[in-house]
């Protein structure tokens, strides 16, 4: 229940904010080019929306498996070789996402107690760098089930898109189609 929700409202936030961003883009871009115009606040909105999704993208990448995997030495060793690999990978990952959430509730606590505005928007900095801990908690989840699916069976590494296999899967469909043809 909780993973279905967290799916959920991550890829929500990620759709939202890839639409968000692309509408404002446009937007300015009309209105600079168009009407000599434009909005003050329209480049540092688009860039925390950026931050907001690449970090949020970071955690959705894990978990399906986009993001580039370079395995020719671990694919070397047998499975239970792989997934020692495998979770000694996730826990310097953990480490380092322990830091950064550390480091990031440091910063942002300060920035609520000092309570700057951003420069063109009428918002607390600590309100919209607050993807800091957001992004970082999204990950160290998706971390955390890396670690416990290697711990009961169900993975043996992180998983990955292999490029190479698609493309090959592809050319074999195709050949298949042109054959029908």
């Amino acid at each position: 229940m909780f993973l279905r929700v967290l799916n959920k409202v991550e890829e929500a936030a990620i759709s939202i904010l890839l639409v968000a961003t692309t509408l404002l883009v446009f937007l300015d871009v009309v209105m600079r080019f168009g009407f000599n115009a434009g909005f003050l606040w329209s480049q540092e909105l688009t860039l925390h929306m950026s931050a907001w999704f690449v970090l949020l993208g970071a955690s959705y990448g894990l978990k399906m498996g986009s993001h580039i995997g370079m395995d020719a030495f671990v694919k070397l060793f047998p499975t239970g070789g792989r997934k020692l690999l495998t979770g000694i990978s996730c826990v310097i990952a953990l480490i380092y996402c322990a830091l950064i959430l550390y480091g990031s509730w440091i910063y942002l606590k300060k920035m609520y107690m000092i309570g700057i505005d951003l420069e063109d928007l009428p918002w607390p900095t600590w309100m919209a760098h607050s993807i800091l801990l957001f992004g970082y908690i999204f990950l160290t989840i998706r971390l955390f089930i890396l670690l416990y699916n290697l711990a009961f069976g169900d993975a043996e590494g992180f998983k990955k898109v292999d490029e190479a296999q698609e493309s090959m899967q592809i050319a074999e469909e195709l050949k298949q189609e042109e054959g029908l043809i």
